[in-house]
């Protein structure tokens, strides 16, 4: 559903044959928007603005959502919607379930990739964004009527087993007894050892073969560490208030009985080729081959992705699949993608898109440390958040600072700044949510009817029927083009618009119809900032 700055936009491009470039109204009394398309036609067609700008108010049709047209000063064209046609679009997000979300003409089957921590290690800043913005995919692509099927490519197979399990072995301890952290702690342990102890490293490396051929203490093993190391992630995604469940984890051992397979199909079909003992796909474009598998017959993180590819098309029958990693393995994935077309396993009817992310940033702007120098852990992050805010407010602040920004950019996580309840903030949303739940509160005490929404004569009435009318807009964009920063900026701008209504125009201490009227644009109100934080991720608390 186009919003009527959209609908505007379209049918005075029709006219004027390019992009009129449609911009808020400086002042209410130039109206709602304006264009200067006149003035940039007026040179190719050799005629003055005025007389640009006069042509095409004469060929435009636009009474039905417009006041007629006025031009004003050199060429500007300027135009104000009619107050029906705003109350008539604002009455629609009150009285829609779906707050004015259109489902896609088009629903598709979406693989998202994302968070994707390690086992038997605690989840760090850098699972913080993956986990945070592939959420925000899932909701909104859901939101939009596709079915999103959630892919958590947990780190549960590969060489740190061995160096796991011999530790375990050597102290003689219960791995099923271990918690997430005294299972990172035993990482670190075992990681030292390996560095320092010739011996335990030659027998780490020779478990890592009794273990992936099979030997059932060390699988045993393996499954305690999954299971302790699975309750830790839960309990952070609990935490976080992130949808993933067991149900989605589709982690690298799920893929090892294919990784042959899908060698063997690449030689088999000419894709591939040995290089220096090395099975490689060489892929136009790229300085390096993508190693399949390397010269001793190991597999690699390309190996697995292109497996994982290759099922996610042929067993999940994806339409798109989205990644969201680190900004730095685009270039991975873009040859992994290439390889896999190659391969005829990623048809070009499949969109496959990396979405890269930029650092957590300390105060003095360098990436995020814990105090050892290792990156800062998940759990410090939160709690960080917590000491200055409760809870819920604490996760606000951070989705919304890890949102709110262009998804590569770096950001400096700065709990103080990012609590606050004024500015652009997510609690400063959360806040605006809870004064339209305290309006609604009394008037429903008062027995006050809330709705229609019929009358507009205030600028901020008017400027916060148009905000409203625009959220499906904007919230079918981010299903496209997966830019998070834009739904923020959007809630934003309408909390904002909400604050001047708030304050230019009193509620209860209004008659009806004028008092029914803004009571429905109260409500339009909340029920938009819920479902928008809801996308994001954030609760909307009804106090605070």
């Amino acid at each position: 559903m186009s919003s009527l700055p959209s609908e505007l936009n379209a049918r005075v491009a029709a006219v004027a044959g390019i992009d009129p470039e449609l911009r808020a109204a400086t002042k209410p009394q130039f109206g709602h928007f304006q264009s200067n398309v006149a003035l940039r036609l007026a040179k190719s067609e050799g005629r003055p603005p005025r007389e640009v700008a006069q042509r095409i108010v004469d060929e435009l049709e636009v009474g039905d959502l417009c006041e007629p047209p006025e031009i004003a000063g050199p060429g500007f064209i300027n135009f104000r919607l009619r107050n029906e046609v705003l109350a008539g679009a604002a009455e629609a997000v009150l009285t829609d379930p779906q707050v004015g979300i259109v489902a896609t003409d088009d629903p598709q089957r979406v693989v998202i990739d994302y968070s994707a921590p390690n086992v038997a290690k605690q989840m760090h800043v850098g699972h913080l964004r993956t986990t945070i913005i592939g959420d925000c995919f899932n909701r909104v692509l859901t939101a939009t009527g596709d079915t999103v099927i959630p892919q958590n490519h947990i780190g549960d197979w590969g060489t740190q087993f061995g160096m796991l399990i011999e530790q375990i072995l050597d102290e003689g301890i219960e791995a099923a007894e271990l918690d997430l952290a005294a299972a990172d702690a035993l990482y670190k342990r075992a990681a030292a050892h390996f560095k320092t102890d010739p011996e335990f490293a030659t027998r780490a490396r020779a478990r890592v073969a009794i273990f992936q051929g099979g030997d059932e203490q060390s699988l045993a093993i393996w499954r305690q560490l999954l299971e302790i190391s699975k309750q830790g992630f839960n309990d952070a995604y609990a935490r976080m208030n992130v949808l993933l469940t067991d149900k989605d984890l589709a982690g690298e051992s799920t893929y090892n009985d294919d990784l042959a397979a899908v060698c063997d199909e690449l030689e088999a079909n000419g894709v591939a080729v040995i290089d220096n003992g090395a099975l490689c796909v060489f892929v136009d474009g790229f300085d390096a081959p993508l190693i399949v598998r390397k010269s001793d017959g190991g597999y690699g993180y390309a190996t697995t992705d292109l497996a994982a590819i290759r099922r996610r098309v042929r067993d999940l029958h994806a339409d798109r699949i989205i990644y969201v990693t680190d900004a730095r393995q685009s270039g991975h994935f873009r040859q992994v993608f290439a390889a896999a077309r190659k391969a005829g396993w990623l048809p070009d009817t499949v969109r496959a898109e990396h979405i890269g992310y930029g650092m957590v940033l300390g105060e003095d702007g360098k990436p995020l440390k814990s105090r050892d120098g290792s990156a800062a852990k998940l759990v410090d992050l939160l709690e960080a958040a917590e000491q200055n805010a409760a809870p819920e407010i604490a996760l606000a602040a951070i989705k919304y600072a890890d949102l709110s920004s262009g998804l590569q950019k770096d950001y400096v996580f700065d709990p103080e700044r990012m609590t606050r309840t004024q500015g652009d903030t997510g609690p400063y949303l959360q806040y605006a949510h809870s004064r339209c739940c305290s309006i609604l509160r009394e008037a429903a005490a008062r027995g006050y009817q809330v709705g229609p929404i019929t009358v507009l004569d205030e600028p901020a009435e008017q400027q916060l029927a148009l905000n409203l009318s625009r959220f499906g807009e904007v919230v079918a964009e981010l299903a496209e083009n997966l830019q998070p920063h834009k739904l923020c900026s959007y809630l934003f701008e309408l909390a904002s618009g909400y604050s001047v209504f708030y304050e230019n125009c009193p509620v209860l201490k209004s008659e009806d119809p004028v008092r029914s009227s803004r009571l429905g644009l109260v409500q339009a109100t909340r029920n938009v900032l819920a479902r928008g934080l809801d996308l994001l991720g954030i609760i909307a608390p009804e106090r605070m």
